[in-house]
């Protein structure tokens, strides 16, 4: 007797799942790991450093994301603690068959400390689904520096993101009071939707970057100065916020990479960054 087709379960496709966590804690007037935690396909490095700065370098072993994969990465700066995390390379997001890709980044910023989130660019392939969520928690006395970059598609691989949905939610609370929310949506036509001036204007790289500490007023116009055209930059009750766009990946890095070490009083991007 045959077996009834219908009867038989499918395989599921297998799923990336990952969770990574690290802490840091002051010793001898230097940021120490308190903390490690990795789990699936999340893995944190940590290079030697010559300061008193720790940096964590984030990696998704399981060579990009698609529909259902779900990454949740955490970083405490304890208190009196320099962190700097980012990512060994670019997160590539790929066609989903079914399902969204989940990514959420939780950050607590103690006492008199400082952490830089600058991870790489997230590159979306057409047909791409992404839910990311950055959760920010920060000491009235902290240092906060964050950056997210997306490119909408490879503009030198000759790719471009067509059809697919972005969804990127960002909740930072400074001193315990919410200072910064906001909901960015792109969904259907993205390659359409993308063209209209009051999106894109065209453009397929686009990155905000966030700033709360003692020198965002004095680098304001220093900011807008590399900017020209390409972006805006506002500051505020010591909140900074900027927004900019560029026509492919290799120029929004050109413009990064200035402003990056603005925010980080003279110092350069992480070293796996490369132009």
């Amino acid at each position: 007797m045959q077996p009834d087709q219908q009867s038989i379960e499918q395989p599921r496709p297998q799923r990336a799942r990952g969770r990574g966590r690290i802490v840091t804690k002051a010793l001898n007037g230097r940021s120490r790991l308190d903390q490690l935690f990795q789990e699936g396909c999340a893995k944190i490095r940590l290079p030697d450093t010559f300061s008193n700065e720790m940096e964590a370098i984030l990696i998704n072993s399981s060579g990009g994301l698609t529909g259902g994969d779900e990454l949740e990465w955490q970083a405490v700066a304890g208190a009196g603690t320099s962190l700097v995390v980012t990512t060994q390379a670019c997160e590539k997001v790929y066609k989903a068959g079914a399902g969204t890709a989940a990514v959420t980044a939780r950050i607590t910023v103690g006492p008199g400390a400082k952490l830089h989130w600058l991870p790489q660019e997230t590159i979306l392939f057409d047909r791409a689904s992404l839910t990311r969520r950055l959760e920010v928690d920060i000491d009235a006395s902290a240092e906060f520096i964050a950056v997210e970059a997306i490119l909408l598609g490879r503009q030198a691989m000759g790719e471009a993101m067509k059809e697919g949905l972005l969804r990127d939610r960002w909740r930072i609370r400074h001193g315990g009071k919410l200072i910064h929310a906001e909901e960015l949506r792109l969904d259907g036509n993205i390659g359409e939707l993308t063209k209209t001036a009051s999106v894109l204007s065209g453009q397929v790289a686009f990155a905000t970057l966030f700033y709360i500490g003692p020198l965002g007023e004095a680098l304001l116009p220093k900011i807008r100065d590399i900017l020209g055209s390409s972006g805006g930059a506002s500051e505020w009750q010591g909140k900074l916020v900027v927004r900019v766009s560029a026509p492919d990946g290799f120029t929004l890095r050109k413009m990064l990479f200035p402003i990056i070490s603005l925010l980080r009083n003279g110092a350069p991007v992480p070293k796996v960054w490369n132009l």
